[in-house]
């Protein structure tokens, strides 16, 4: 996915020099999640988790297939780029939903937060390849990305044939429209949950500048496709370094004031960000981004995960990625928006502002999050 996510982002710049295209690439990959978001999780919670992230991968697989075909035959247009990457949001609308409520399911409950910091770090270590390999790989043509992003991700269908799930599924209750909605209500339910997870959604939707690294990259920092691709892996350089060491150490004690502290040090680097004309700085400032940003994930995984009983995880997992997408995408498009109106550093310089604004209202409006202590339900800090 991050190999390809460098071309597309490249090929449909240069194909429209439009900023608000490249946050209309985001929000064509986010709104299905929106709009299957019942489905996924009805369907997650009723069927093999396996099978549908194998079926979700091959999809993905074929996509990406079509962005290759394309661009041999030198008939890709942004429409084409727009179909493609709207048929792999579909498919991610239930890979990932379905992914994480799997996990849960393969180890014991006291070694969740440190199976989701090692599963990040994994995630991460293909975010610091990916990216870079597709900036080298696009010296050689578009296609040759998109070819290998369609490889991987049918690979990644074919592993998931030999996870085995050890345990057995409790029996579901009759299919309804209460079943539909329980996993919303359940977090609206759960003030912990509601603050962790729309404390991230805003935070990355307001702060978030990844569509727009194609023109600081060009425009601003004055570099090439290679640059691109390091600005992209260094958020996961500084996430990876964040997820080992909580590998090792897991999160005891006031998770909940550590999660707040970590996403305004996300803005406050996102300033640094914003007004950078260095690489060398900018990298800096985006890895620190990440190492903010994998304190949230960790945190955030993992109270919805143990919070959550296993026969509601698709529902309430598929939520929780709608709010991940509508940070990431949305995100992408309200900075293409903002950039366009106002400027790529000034768009930046208003999200890292509006974030650290976020944490100071969430701060206030969320004292269950503020004062969780531990990971494990229903725990408070002392003070």
């Amino acid at each position: 996915m991050q190999i390809q996510v460098v071309a597309v982002g490249w090929q449909m710049y240069e194909l429209t020099g439009d900023p608000l295209d490249l946050g209309l690439v985001g929000l064509a990959q986010f709104a299905p999640s929106l709009a299957l978001l019942f489905i996924t999780g009805s369907i997650i919670d009723r069927f093999d988790r396996r099978l549908v992230i194998i079926v979700a991968r091959a999809m993905e697989a074929a996509a990406s297939a079509s962005l290759a075909v394309g661009a041999w035959g030198g008939d890709l247009t942004p429409e084409w780029i727009f179909a493609a990457v709207f048929a792999i949001g579909c498919a991610r609308a239930f890979d990932q939903p379905a992914s994480q409520a799997l996990v849960p399911r393969l180890v014991p409950p006291e070694m969740l937060s440190r199976a989701i910091a090692t599963s990040s770090s994994t995630l991460q270590v293909a975010m610091i390849t990916g990216p870079a390999l597709g900036g080298l790989i696009y010296l050689a043509g578009s296609g040759i990305v998109y070819a290998c992003s369609a490889l991987l991700f049918l690979l990644a269908s074919l592993l998931m044939v030999w996870v085995k799930e050890p345990r057995v599924r409790a029996p579901l209750p009759p299919f309804s429209l209460t079943y539909l909605f329980a996993g919303l209500r359940f977090i609206r339910s759960k003030p912990v949950l509601l603050g962790a997870i729309s404390l991230d959604m805003v935070a990355v939707l307001l702060g978030g500048a990844t569509a727009l690294l194609p023109i600081y990259a060009r425009d601003i920092l004055q570099t090439g496709p290679e640059g691109l691709g390091a600005l992209r892996s260094a958020p996961a350089i500084g996430a990876i370094a964040t997820a080992v060491w909580l590998a090792r150490h897991p999160l005891q004690k006031r998770v909940g004031r550590k999660m707040l502290v970590a996403v305004a040090c996300f803005g406050a680097a996102m300033l640094v960000f914003a007004v950078s004309t260095s690489v060398v700085l900018s990298v800096m400032a985006l890895a620190l981004t990440g190492a903010a940003d994998m304190f949230s994930v960790v945190i955030r995984q993992s109270l919805v995960q143990l919070e959550t009983p296993d026969d509601m995880r698709g529902r309430v997992s598929a939520v929780n990625t709608v709010f991940i997408g509508a940070s990431n995408q949305i995100g992408e498009f309200e900075s293409g928006v903002t950039a366009a109106w106002f400027g790529p550093v000034e768009s930046v310089v208003l999200g890292g502002i509006g974030t650290l604004l976020v944490v100071a209202i969430w701060t206030s409006r969320f004292p269950a999050l503020r004062n969780r202590d531990s990971l494990m339900p229903g725990s408070l800090s002392g003070s």
